[in-house]
């Protein structure tokens, strides 16, 4: 398995390529329309969009991706948030209607085991930034979306959010067994033995 980490260009987050084969791969995040010219300059076809959550500074590309063939998901009920034009110019960086609209073609619950692109996607509901935000866990990374950071965790305060899930949902990440690369929505990379040890805002 390669992941690629694809950094953001101004207001948006991180956007991953994840490949088991080196020619079909799954998006988490696709931030920013580049993402596509991204993946065909690695010689990737993107088969799945995988969405932690419906804000626009994590589905920017997936418009791009959508139109060559990519199929989009999130948590089971994120979909009503995605994509929000009010929440984005609640964010004040972009006017309503910035990006080109797509839609939701599959949904996906807690628990569940997704086999994309030769890989196989642990799906773990973690709500609290947004209701329906989720986490993946493939191969020894977890790409973890707003829910944790490196030295941080997601904020709580916008449409959906709740401290108390947050709280919860980061827990519930640090419960998993054994150790394993944090891929973060923003930031850096850490790692889940270091969060649970350090992070100052959740502690085991």
């Amino acid at each position: 398995m390669q992941s690629y980490k694809i950094y953001p260009v101004g207001f948006a987050a991180n956007s991953y390529l994840v490949t088991a084969d080196g020619r079909y791969a799954v998006c988490i995040d696709p931030a920013q329309p580049r993402i596509a010219q991204e993946a065909e300059r690695r010689g990737l076809s993107v088969t799945h969009v995988l969405l932690t959550h419906g804000h626009f500074d994590h589905t920017g590309g997936a418009h791009a991706l959508q139109e060559r063939g990519a199929k989009v998901g999130c948590l089971k009920g994120e979909e009503a948030i995605v994509p929000d034009a009010e929440l984005a110019a609640a964010f004040g960086a972009y006017a309503p209607g910035a990006f080109p609209r797509f839609h939701i073609d599959f949904t996906f619950r807690d628990g569940e085991v997704l086999s994309l692109a030769g890989l196989a996607v642990r799906v773990i509901a973690t709500p609290g930034h947004t209701a329906g935000g989720a986490s993946f866990l493939i191969g020894d990374r977890l790409y973890s979306g707003d829910t944790l950071f490196a030295g941080d965790i997601g904020r709580s305060d916008l449409p959906t959010g709740s401290g108390a899930q947050l709280v919860a949902s980061v827990k519930k990440l640090y419960a998993l067994e054994g150790d394993y690369t944090v891929c973060p929505g923003h930031g850096e990379d850490t790692t889940l033995e270091y969060e649970r040890r350090h992070n100052g805002w959740v502690r085991c």
